[in-house]
């Protein structure tokens, strides 16, 4: 990382919606993650020299998220130099967890310090949100925001772009339960009403504001009386196997709350405590046992920082340095 020339980023798995804050409302786990290696070249033009740790995805940079998240801020500079780039894919494409955030995050955050942070981190949405864009024809924040400030992010608005970072009050961790299901987003939101009754719609609005509230009064019973989603859920848990019994088994367990991350089939589930979240995850597995569907799990905290920079160990150059 000698004269600036190197640098690793490292971007982490998000859970968005969070029940009630549907495409408003995100949060950062700790773990799995995402990391982007860059470096400049003395060849104009972006190259990914290599991806680690997934096979079929494209290494043309204006097909792949994190060639087009350095592009975008390569013009914003008016940089001529070029860049090459590794991924190392941490964490599983589309299981709801912000798979295309993290890498579209890591790679934002590592071009920036290369290129001397010339923006800050929470510039650095706008060109993350780009790699959605990419990935999902839709650029969208409620993923990336969390993958790159870390803790709970409020996205209020998007003309112009409003993000509203709440960090972590207290203490808070969370269990994934990732059947390993095929669930495509494109079908996920095709089956959602365009239209919602106003009844639901003011239960929607206290849920989330008391999901703030609580957040901010660190109130763990408030967070779980507001963890629910009135409108959503119901429509999307349907394209879920055992989504009903998880929930149920993770509430006995104690959790504060369940749902969908994102549009699934990833199901979360809050803890006040790393005990509780374990017994969580124990619960969660239990019904999957015999069902046939393989699963994933893993018991993360929510942290309060996001993208970071990490030692060069994972990934090796491609070309000589």
């Amino acid at each position: 990382m000698e004269n600036n020339d190197f640098v690793k980023a490292y971007a982490p798995a998000t859970v968005a919606n969070v029940c009630c804050g549907f495409d408003v409302l995100g949060f950062a786990l700790d773990q799995p993650g995402d990391e982007v290696w860059a470096r400049k070249t003395e060849q104009p033009g972006i190259t990914i020299s290599a991806i680690h740790g997934i096979d079929g995805l494209s290494v043309n940079p204006a097909e792949n998220v994190i060639g087009v998240v350095a592009q975008k801020m390569l013009e914003a500079l008016q940089v001529t130099h070029g860049l090459e780039l590794q991924l190392h894919k941490g964490m599983p494409v589309g299981s709801g967890l912000g798979s295309s955030a993290a890498s579209s995050a890591a790679a934002a955050f590592a071009v920036n310090e290369l290129l001397g942070s010339p923006f800050t981190v929470q510039e650095l949405v706008v060109y993350a949100m780009e790699g959605e864009r990419k990935a999902s024809g839709s650029a969208h924040a409620d993923n990336v925001a969390p993958s790159l400030l870390g803790g709970f992010v409020l996205v209020r608005d998007y003309e112009p772009l409003d993000v509203v970072p709440l960090g972590v009050p207290l203490e808070l961790y969370c269990t994934i339960l990732y059947p390993q299901i095929e669930l495509k987003t494109s079908l996920s939101r095709s089956i959602l009403k365009q239209e919602i009754p106003l009844k639901k719609g003011i239960r929607q609005w206290g849920n989330l504001a008391g999901l703030m509230a609580g957040l901010l009064k660190k109130d763990y019973n408030l967070i779980s009386r507001s963890l629910h989603d009135e409108i959503f859920e119901p429509e999307r848990s349907v394209l879920i196997p055992l989504f009903k019994q998880v929930k149920e088994a993770a509430l006995q367990a104690g959790a504060l709350g369940a749902g969908i991350s994102g549009s699934g089939p990833s199901i979360f589930a809050l803890s006040a405590s790393q005990e509780q979240a374990y017994a969580v995850r124990q619960a969660m597995e239990a019904v999957y046992a015999g069902s046939g569907i393989d699963t994933k799990t893993y018991v993360a905290q929510v942290p309060e920082q996001g993208v970071r920079l990490v030692a060069p160990s994972t990934i090796q150059p491609a070309l000589p340095l």
